[in-house]
């Protein structure tokens, strides 16, 4: 059970919102608060799993409220009637963003990425401190290209593709390029899910279809999408021992 709090200044609000969130059956709600000094103390003595978080409230901001909570919250979900603030919303890394009234699909669906995200901190615990601080496959990054934007589970990615000082994130039907090294990448992703076939390329495991002999001693992974990504040969003997029974 999901243990979640939830901080908005009008009380219909917060009630409308519950009422929703008690039909999921999946969360249980130990506290609201409209006044966000005092759901401060809450987070402190409840630490829930989960905030659904207003932004426009009295006092105190819903970003103004996550820089004092940083690190006391895993996931943050904001609900509320300004579309606007949803690009600062990602850049914070909250979880999701709902727009009042909110539709119950929309929640359920937001509520099962919590439970993921949860599920896979669990188990990164139950194997040990090896991958500390690696993005796993169920966390959700923000991409931006241009005047466009994208939050999406890691899961979805399927490709990095190297472009300069630029990546190719392949993923659904999009193609954004991020200023960002394919190295600083490599820091960054799991190793149980991720696999640097080349100084070019960095492949999702769970999206090979299937694996073909190469020249020189290489390998060629395809996709399920039909890619055909070439391993170098010095990578293609690590492929070699990560995939053999």
């Amino acid at each position: 059970m999901i243990r979640a709090i939830i901080i908005d200044d009008e009380r219909l609000a917060r009630q409308e919102l519950r009422t929703l969130v008690e039909k999921l059956e999946t969360v249980q709600i130990v506290a609201e608060s409209g006044k966000p000094e005092e759901a401060l103390d809450l987070i402190d003595r409840e630490n829930p799993d989960l905030i659904f978080l207003d932004i426009q409230m009295p006092g105190m901001t819903g970003f103004d409220m996550l820089n004092e909570i940083e690190g006391r919250a895993p996931e943050v979900i904001f609900v509320t009637a300004y579309d606007e603030y949803a690009l600062k919303a990602f850049e914070v890394n909250a979880l999701d963003y709902l727009m009042k009234p909110v539709e119950e699909a929309r929640l359920s669906a937001s509520v099962s990425k919590v439970a993921k995200r949860i599920e896979a901190r669990q188990e990164h615990a139950e194997v040990g401190e090896e991958n500390e601080g690696k993005l796993e496959i169920n966390d959700q990054v923000f991409l931006k290209d241009g005047d466009k934007c994208w939050f999406v589970e890691l899961e979805k990615i399927r490709l990095f593709e190297s472009e300069g000082n630029y990546v190719r994130v392949y993923f659904d039907t999009s193609r954004p390029l991020i200023l960002k090294s394919l190295n600083a990448l490599t820091d960054r992703l799991s190793e149980k899910f991720f696999f640097r076939a080349s100084r070019k390329h960095i492949v999702n495991l769970r999206w090979i279809e299937k694996v073909e002999t190469w020249f020189n001693g290489g390998l060629l992974v395809i996709l399920k999408d039909g890619t055909k990504v070439e391993v170098s040969r010095r990578q293609s003997v690590k492929l070699k021992e990560m995939m053999a029974l």
